[in-house]
């Protein structure tokens, strides 16, 4: 079928011209255009996520030392109230003031060493620089004087004492001195509890008042009228508050054992020569005298008091007080 002639022609046909539009009146005042905000900031992402951290990081960093300086200043004031308490709960114990003086006049295998000058604390350790003052002097009915060193450590020397048992305990008795150590002990305790810390300094005087290494009592079964009764038998000997220690060392091992009376004042030189004299080695590590300390033989004990004592004589040829 054959299209009609008409709608042909229209197809074919221009589209027909539509209106012209209105013109705009020429009285229409004009503005500038606002400027545009790309063309002023120029930042990428890149740059504003920098720019940002950074930002952060700053108000964190000044956070962070405000935060310690407060804190360093509460320490501060916390440190100064602890030191106050401190120093008002505690003693000043190496502030001691010497109150007597006395000397030894010392000599080794006859040859004289020197003279040792010991400041006596007569107010921190009443009884033991009286009982030292008394046996420096002979007021107490016998002295230091021709008695001899009995021990050498690389921290201190001992001096053996005076005995509590034959001449010396008689002439103790005339003079109704007590060579008990009793009230040294109790000293010492209190000594303790006032001043923590280690007491033996280099260049101490003390008075041994007890032997830390000594054995408990033994327990042992005794008859007694006719029934079985639990006895306890003392192993070894207490010291008698006579034996003396000089450190040229800190010593904190003597603390548990030695009553600190005073303190070198002049010939530290003497006692490091005291020092260097030789002496019987230890022998400790043998499987003989572990054994024979294990089961408690006498002679154990008795190789024990020779260690370390020294081949040379070291005596106290002169002692006294010094006015």
């Amino acid at each position: 079928m054959l299209p009609n002639s008409k709608i042909l022609q229209f197809l074919h046909s221009p589209p027909p011209a539509l209106p012209p539009l209105p013109q705009a009146p020429n009285n229409i005042p004009t503005y500038p255009s606002p400027p545009i905000l790309k063309q002023h900031c120029k930042f990428s992402r890149r740059d504003f996520t920098i720019c940002s951290n950074s930002s952060l990081l700053l108000l964190l960093g000044s956070a962070l030392v405000e935060s310690r300086a407060r804190a360093e200043e509460g320490s501060a004031v916390d440190a100064d109230k602890t030191d106050g308490l401190q120093e008002n709960a505690l003693p000043n114990c190496t502030a001691k003031a010497p109150t007597k003086r006395a000397f030894l006049d010392i000599s080794i295998d006859g040859e004289p060493a020197g003279r040792i000058v010991i400041g006596l604390y007569g107010d921190d350790a009443p009884a033991g620089a009286a009982r030292f003052s008394g046996l420096v002097s002979g007021a107490a009915g016998i002295s230091y004087r021709r008695k001899e060193f009995v021990k050498i450590m690389p921290n201190y020397v001992q001096h053996g004492g005076v005995r509590s048992y034959g001449v010396d305990a008689e002439l103790a008795k005339r003079t109704g001195s007590n060579l008990a150590a009793e009230s040294l002990v109790t000293e010492w305790e209190k000594m303790n509890e006032k001043c923590p810390g280690t007491k033996n300094l280099a260049g101490s005087v003390g008075i041994v008042v007890r032997d830390p290494t000594k054995p408990p009592p033994k327990i042992k079964l005794v008859a007694r009228g006719g029934k079985l009764e639990i006895d306890e038998e003392d192993v070894g000997a207490d010291p008698n508050g006579t034996e003396f220690v000089i450190t040229s060392k800190d010593s904190p091992e003597l603390d548990t054992s030695t009553l600190v009376i005073g303190r070198v004042l002049e010939g530290m030189e003497v006692v490091k020569k005291i020092g260097q004299v030789k002496t019987v080695q230890e022998n400790t590590g043998s499987p003989y005298f572990r054994v024979a300390k294990l089961i408690g033989d006498k002679r154990a004990t008795v190789a024990e008091r020779g260690f370390n004592r020294p081949y040379s004589k070291v005596l106290i040829t002169n002692c006294g007080l010094i006015q």
